[in-house]
């Protein structure tokens, strides 16, 4: 029987991952070595940073509602603390693209969680 190398198999893993880092700065690029150090921390932060995106968007949706609700009257936690009380059930994505784009339908919010509070 033939002795089979394993040539062929390292090639294709080797461009697989020089494929990967593409458009890396100098060796990382070229060697394989480094590039496949690049990319395993590539992965890693990009892992990350599919999770962290989720807490800057709360984040912002938060300052935006925030904001509209102090030019109402309300501090953030009183205004959500009112909506709940209302009944009122909608999320800090909706509730941000309404302070927005509609400072008009927002402001019959901030009332409607006031009169809650109050």
């Amino acid at each position: 029987m033939a002795r089979i190398k394993g040539g062929l198999n390292a090639k294709k893993k080797h461009n697989r991952v020089l494929k990967l880092a593409k458009g890396y700065r100098g060796a990382r690029s070229k060697q394989y070595r480094t590039a496949k150090q690049s990319v395993m921390r590539a992965l890693t932060s990009s892992y990350q940073g599919r999770k962290e995106k989720k807490r800057q968007f709360r984040q912002l949706w938060i300052a935006r509602i925030n904001a509209a609700a102090r030019l109402n009257g309300l501090s953030y936690s009183k205004f959500m603390y009112g909506l709940k009380l209302a009944g009122i059930d909608l999320n800090r994505k909706m509730l941000a693209e309404l302070a927005v784009s509609d400072a008009e339908g927002f402001k019959t919010l901030c009332e409607a969680a006031s009169k809650k509070l109050a």
